[in-house]
Formats: C-alpha cells, sequence, structure tokens
C-alpha cells in the first residue's frame, strides 16, 4: 500500500480549503495533476548575494528540481535566512540557531514532503540540519563545494589560512602592502567555499560522513559540473528516500556520529566542528558529549594533507579521492553497517573508493601527523571543558607553562597587541575574555588572536592563547578554544590575571591556572558581569537562552525533536 503524503492534509482533499491551496498554488500555471499524489520536495535554498560562498545556489537550485521532476516529484524552492561568514556582524554564529528556526519552521509549516538542503558557508550547514532534524521529514543536503584552488605569483593561495598568514608577514613588515591587496583576487577565483579544511569545507566533509548525503559531496569544486550532476541525483533520491519515509533519525544514529568524529579527525578538520555537531546531537535526540569527541578522536591520525593543517587544497582532495577515499581507508575503524541516504550502508557507499594520489591522501601508517583529532581539555581553568586542534599548533606548544597576559575583550586586545611596550615574551599565554556564546554575543571567531607586534618582528609566529572564542577552520596555531564556562558567566577565565601561570598539557589533556581555590573564590566576589552588548531582539532573546560551547551553544528551548505534525488549518 502507498503511503500517505503528508502534504495530501493541503492538497488531497475536495473541500474549501484544499481549493485554496490548490488553486493558488496554480496561479503560476501548474496542471492539476502537480499536486494529485506527487511528493512534495521543498528545496531550502540559502543564496544570497551578501554570502558569496553561497552565490552560485540559483543554478544548483535548478538542477535539484530537474532531478526532482524526473523522479516524479513536485519541487517547491523556498528561502531561508542566509549565514555569510564574511560579511555578517558581530559574528554568523550569533544567527545559526535563528537560521535553524526558520528552517525548522518553514518545514513544519508548509506542505513538504521532504526536502534538500542546499548549503554552503560555515554556519548555513549545521544551521540547516538542526532545523531540519527537529523536524524529521526525509532530508538529503546538498552542498555548494569549494572554491577553486587560489593562485598567485606562480604559488598555490589557501583562502583563510593564507589571509592569515599574509596579513602577519605585513604586520612584521616583510611583505608590501601592495601585494597583500593584489592576492585579493587571486584568493578567490570561483564560485564555491573555502578551498582549505576550514569550516565550510569540514561541515561538507561531517554530513557526508554522518551519511546525509550522497558519496563525494564535500570535495566536489563549486565551478565543477559533477556538482550540478550530485545535484541533480539529490533531487531524484530525494523523491525515493519519501517513498521510503527515510528520515534523519534513522540516520543520525549515535554510530553515524561516531564516524563524523573519525573522519573529521582525519581529514584535519575545523574544532567549530565540536559545537556544531553536539548541537545536531540535541536536535536529532542522540546522546553524544564533549567527553565522546576525545575518546573517540584520540588515537586516530590525520591522513589528509591540507591546509592549514598540512599543504594541498579541497580541489587537490577532490582528484585524490575526497572523503570515499579517506573512509575507505579508515576502514573498520569505522562503523561501515550505518545507515545512509543512498538507502545503502556507509561500507556499500566506499566499498570500491579509490586513493588516486597518496601524498594527499595517505595511509594510516604513513600519516600527516600521528594525532589528528580535536583534543577535549580540563581543568581548573576550563571546569566543562576547551578544545584544541594538535595538528594545527606548533608541537613545542602542546606542552607549555607561561604567564598570562588578559585582554577583557577583543576590543581591548586590538587597542593594545601592537603597543611596542606591551609586556610580552613568546612564553606569554594571551588570554581573551568575554568572547563565548553569551559575552560576545556570538562566540566569534578571534580565539586566533594575532602575534604581538613586536613578537613577529623577532620572528615569532605561534603561541599559546586561551579564550572563550572560536577559531576560523582556516587558521592555525595553539589556540585553546572554547572555554567554559565562558567567561561571561563568571566562569574561572573571567577571573585569570597578567602574571598567573597557565599550564597547557595537550597530551595529558590538561589546562590548569596555577591560582588555589581560595584565592579564585575571593576574585569570584569582588567579580562582576558584564553589561550585555545589546538589549531587546533577538540578541537579549539569544543571550537569556543559549548554552554553553559543551552542549553546542544551541538555545535551550530549541533541543530536541519536534516532529512535522500540524493538525490545524489556516482557514
Amino acid at each position: 500500500m502507498t503511503r500517505k503524503l503528508r502534504s495530501q492534509a493541503w492538497f488531497g482533499g475536495h473541500d474549501r480549503d484544499s481549493f485554496i491551496h490548490r488553486s493558488w498554488m496554480k496561479n503560476h500555471g501548474e496542471p492539476a495533476d502537480s499536486f494529485d499524489g506527487r511528493p512534495v520536495i521543498g528545496i531550502c535554498n540559502t543564496f544570497s548575494e551578501l554570502t558569496p560562498c553561497n552565490a552560485h545556489f540559483r543554478e544548483l537550485a535548478e538542477k535539484v528540481k530537474r532531478g526532482v521532476l524526473q523522479a516524479g516529484g513536485y519541487p517547491v524552492e523556498f528561502p531561508v535566512m542566509s549565514l555569510g561568514e564574511t560579511n555578517l556582524r558581530p559574528t554568523a554564529m550569533l544567527f545559526r540557531n535563528l537560521a535553524s528556526m526558520d528552517v525548522e519552521e518553514s518545514i513544519r509549516a508548509n506542505p513538504i514532503d521532504g526536502v534538500v538542503l542546499l548549503a554552503g558557508c560555515d554556519k548555513t550547514t549545521p544551521a540547516l540540519v538542526m532545523g531540519a532534524a527537529s523536524c524529521d521529514l526525509p532530508t538529503i543536503v546538498v552542498s555548494g563545494g569549494p572554491m577553486l584552488n587560489g593562485r598567485f605569483q606562480g604559488k598555490t593561495l589557501g583562502s583563510g589560512t593564507d589571509v592569515w598568514r599574509l596579513s602577519e608577514e605585513v604586520r612584521a613588515g616583510t611583505l608590501p602592502l601592495s601585494e597583500f591587496l593584489e592576492a585579493e583576487a587571486a584568493n578567490s577565483r570561483s564560485a564555491g567555499h573555502c578551498n582549505t579544511m576550514g569550516t565550510a569545507s569540514t561541515m561538507a566533509t561531517m554530513v557526508e560522513a554522518l551519511g546525509l548525503t550522497l558519496p563525494g559531496n564535500a570535495a566536489l569544486p563549486g565551478p565543477d559540473a559533477r556538482r550540478a550532476t550530485l545535484a541533480q541525483m539529490s533531487g531524484r533520491r530525494i523523491v525515493e528516500m519519501v517513498h521510503e519515509d527515510l528520515t534523519p533519525s534513522k540516520i543520525l544514529t549515535r554510530e553515524a556520529f561516531e564516524n563524523a568524529v573519525k573522519v573529521i579527525g582525519a581529514v584535519g578538520g575545523s574544532t567549530n566542528a565540536v559545537v556544531h555537531l553536539l548541537a545536531i546531537a540535541g536536535r536529532i535526540e542522540t546522546p553524544f558529549t564533549l567527553d565522546d569527541w576525545d575518546r573517540l578522536g584520540r588515537d586516530l591520525p590525520c591522513i589528509v594533507d591540507l591546509m592549514p593543517s598540512g599543504r594541498f587544497l579541497m580541489e587537490d582532495f577532490c582528484y585524490a579521492g575526497g572523503v570515499p577515499a579517506v573512509m575507505k581507508e579508515l576502514g573498520d575503524r569505522l562503523n561501515t553497517g550505518a545507515l545512509t541516504v543512498t538507502g545503502r550502508t556507509v561500507g556499500e557507499n566506499v566499498r570500491d573508493a579509490v586513493c588516486w594520489n597518496r601524498e594527499v591522501i595517505r595511509t594510516l601508517d604513513n600519516p600527516l601527523t600521528p594525532q589528528g583529532g580535536l583534543a577535549v581539555l580540563r581543568g581548573n581553568l576550563a571546569p566543562q571543558g576547551a578544545v584544541i586542534k594538535p595538528s594545527a599548533a606548533t608541537p613545542a606548544l602542546t606542552q607549555h607553562r607561561g604567564p598570562a597576559l588578559c585582554f577583557e575583550s577583543i576590543e581591548d586586545f586590538h587597542a593594545r597587541v601592537d603597543d611596542p611596550d606591551l609586556p610580552v615574551t613568546p612564553d606569554t599565554v594571551l588570554v581573551l575574555k568575554n568572547c563565548g556564546p553569551r559575552g560576545y554575543p556570538g562566540m566569534p571567531e578571534v580565539g586566533n588572536m594575532p602575534i604581538p607586534k613586536k613578537l613577529l618582528a623577532q620572528g615569532v609566529r605561534d603561541m599559546v592563547r586561551v579564550s572563550d572564542a572560536r577559531m576560523s577552520g582556516t587558521a592555525y596555531g595553539a589556540a585553546v578554544l572554547h572555554v567554559a564556562p565562558e567567561a561571561a558567566l563568571g566562569g574561572p577565565l573571567a577571573l585569570v590575571r597578567d602574571g598567573d601561570m597557565i599550564e597547557l598539557d595537550v597530551a595529558g589533556r590538561r589546562l590548569h591556572l596555577e591560582v588555589s581555590d581560595e584565592e579564585l573564590a575571593r576574585r569570584k566576589a569582588a567579580w562582576t558581569a558584564p553589561e550585555p552588548a545589546m538589549k531587546g531582539g533577538y540578541q537579549s532573546l539569544y543571550v537569556s537562552h543559549v548554552l554553553q560551547a559543551d552542549r553546542g551553544a544551541d538555545l535551550d528551548f530549541l533541543v530536541g525533536r519536534r516532529g512535522a505534525a500540524v493538525p490545524r488549518e489556516s482557514h
């Protein structure tokens, strides 16, 4: 027996309300049989010219529509808030949860049987998956793909990673400003998101590892014709998924989340994956914690030689075999029986995957770094945890003890970092406060604080940095991030003072402030909470309800799976 489609609650009757629903949909020339039992497929589009990574999504949506029509479905495109990492202020992360609400309510409120999520720039992927997970209708993700390799003066340029590097060289006086500005166009020379293993590429890798995309989704460049083919095939597949009732809750199991952690470690993925994967797990109601990240990734090597941990870019990764080749290499370290949107298991999907370049995708016994996973640190400075990306840090700094130099805000940091009299040495630990979920608000990517100018002049290019902020996935360095509880809540980070000794021991998973409990209690008694940056509006709602980084920085009232049932008619 054919399963009754959800959209038939709108289009399937002969009463006044069904007349209204069908009639107005026909005003752009739809024949009557468009609504006669065809699965209605929502195409959730984050196109925006203010989100450069997603600016080619109009064309991508048309390919999805073609696939839906070929499979006998009825495609309907709808917009949701687009989150452009490069332009949104104060930070795109502030609006991730808002966009997820937009997605969730748009899916639930409309006559949709299944949904295709068009995602690209960093926060669009987790926002769309979080919203769709709370509804739990059949869902497939199509990423926009990375840009082509940047090229400048005969050399490869990686988006983000080389921006940070070149910027530091300008500040150090070793690169002319004119050359820095000339590199802009060469850095971003095609449609697509960052071409390094930054957050956007990590998110695309994450959803492929979770089983939410067709194989090969993560690495195909945005301008590649095969990206358009994948979009069309995804349109076909979502119609089949509706008939199979293949929903996210059947795919996003504990085993899928374990696979994602391992694949992200193997590719040297962004620390931002931590908060996003935790938030998705909260929405789909799959038990998954910060400690799971550390346990699953602790002994996993990084086998992909991509910036910022390595040398190559996403275009090279694509030609080398992409995520399927990595998953094939990981073999029985993965849960190969986990179900995916193809209707097949992970093992079945990657069985015939081939690595075409062992410089880009290495073997497990010849890794880029022996520890590829993201390390979770704990101690009296981070009782609820903090994270660091060992593969992007200078190895000598992963075990370090030094005096703190504190900055109460990012404005304080920018005002003083280049002061020639700044009391800083290479052993100093830079401490940035009030940049967490509530404190900024939105937990911006400022945790990879630039090196003080006086140290750059001495040749220093890395030092230990500690904050409650995040770091761009394209960035590198010994940056300890996501410290929880954050400073704005009166966490221990708020109580650090200049000269306090801080010990970092990545191997021992320890972040320790060498101050007695009694002294910290005295400081806490004298501490006052900072004033919110904005009162009223969405920011006020956000600050009142955002969870800490160790719980994914979701809003407390959004956690959970609410389903897609809407029993009441609108007329």
